[in-house]
């Protein structure tokens, strides 16, 4: 690897059990071609939200920084953490001021500076949160000098897509999470930004979004509400390793990892 270049790892919605163990699986034989890694963590536990012991066991496979998004917020225990600068883990910047927590953190690497950013949509979206594009420029302008990696969760590909181009040169690269699905659209913008609408999920395979399959069949043809449960069984490994130009602060790639990790590996 050249020393002029950072390599990240941008590790997609972790969910429950089956995440964490394909992500400790994988970062054991990998973690060294990474300077940084970073990963969504918003459903840690359970498949929904964070939880002390959660965030140290997986903090402890080599995670060097975590972004969230809408589901923060599911345990009061946690959110007390998020004004801990020891606790490294984002919630959106775009919600209000008074909200706990902190929306970007700066990183020094390779003697240059990198801002990872956290974002969430709001087209489909039920907060009543400020306008992503507004903030994702603010930030850009703020840091301009500075390598600026944003984690976009949102519900709409429209919305992500057009982020990514109204960001295009202003920052290195925009990752999309929240709909746990790779998308097959990973490439660099004209401008020097690396983008991808979604990385993916580490979760249960076989499973919807990592939920029991059942469970959200029976809920589409009931309409009822119903308790989610983490399904089990083999775990996908959906991450994105992007390689960023010290000088330049532009993308020179963007590659998907997709992986399967056996149960009883």
């Amino acid at each position: 690897m050249k020393q002029s270049v950072i390599k990240i790892l941008f590790i997609g919605d972790i969910v429950g059990r089956p995440g964490r163990r394909s992500v400790r699986e994988f970062l054991a034989e990998n973690r060294q071609k990474y300077d940084l890694v970073f990963a969504n963590a918003e459903n840690l536990s359970s498949g929904r939200g964070i939880t002390i012991e959660k965030y140290l066991e997986t903090e402890a496979f080599g995670i060097d920084y975590f972004t969230s998004g809408n589901h923060i917020w599911s345990y009061d225990e946690f959110v007390e953490y998020l004004n801990d600068p020891k606790i490294k883990v984002l919630r959106p910047a775009n919600y209000p001021n008074s909200a706990p927590g902190r929306g970007f953190v700066e990183i020094s690497i390779k003697g240059t500076k990198l801002i990872l950013v956290n974002l969430q949509g709001r087209v489909f979206m039920k907060d009543e949160i400020d306008d992503p594009f507004v903030m994702g420029k603010n930030i850009a302008d703020d840091y301009k000098d500075s390598i600026i990696i944003i984690d976009f969760h949102a519900e709409a590909t429209s919305e992500k897509i057009a982020l990514g181009y109204y960001l295009d040169g202003k920052i290195s690269a925009l990752v999309g999470t929240h709909t746990h699905v790779q998308t097959a659209d990973e490439h660099i913008l004209e401008n020097g930004t690396a983008y991808i609408s979604d990385i993916g999920m580490c979760g249960p395979e076989i499973s919807v979004l990592g939920v029991k399959k059942e469970i959200i069949i029976e809920k589409f043809l009931t309409a009822l509400p119903i308790s989610h449960k983490v399904a089990s069984g083999d775990s996908l490994f959906n991450a994105v390793e992007i390689e960023i130009d010290i000088e330049t602060k532009k993308a020179v790639s963007i590659k998907r990892i997709n992986k399967i990790f056996k149960a009883n590996s």
